[in-house]
């Protein structure tokens, strides 16, 4: 079983960074994939990004693509999720969560049926 600890949420203002973290204990497979969702108030969980353990594939979801960065250390059972240039719209509860791989038949990194793991969230709020 694997426990996923998130940190790094807070308040900014539009136009501001933060960098979110997720610290993973317990085994992880090389082909474990870390994704990051968020679930605004009131409004459906959705995929924002997803980074391959094994080969450090990433994936990005269109609304952030280009302000948000995800990445790894390996070292530090450690996933990020570096998000400038932050919206009000990107103001959300934030999860990371792992499932065995991001992409499969039948299964696309954003779908979270497969995800099997889920961190307890950290906010994002971001005012206008």
């Amino acid at each position: 079983q694997v426990q996923l600890v998130e940190s790094g949420g807070g308040s900014v203002q539009a136009g501001g960074s933060l960098r979110l973290s997720c610290v993973a204990s317990g085994y992880t497979h090389s082909r474990t994939c870390m994704g990051w969702f968020r679930q605004p108030p009131g409004k459906e969980r959705e995929g924002v990004a997803a980074v391959g353990v094994g080969d450090g594939s990433t994936y990005y979801a269109d609304s952030v693509k280009g302000r948000f960065t995800v990445s790894q250390d390996n070292a530090k059972n450690t996933v990020y999720l570096q998000m400038n240039s932050l919206k009000p719209e990107d103001s959300a509860m934030y999860y990371c969560a792992t499932k065995l791989m991001c992409n499969f038949p039948g299964s696309m990194w954003y779908d979270m049926k497969d995800y099997t793991n889920w961190g307890q969230g950290t906010q994002v709020t971001v005012s206008s």
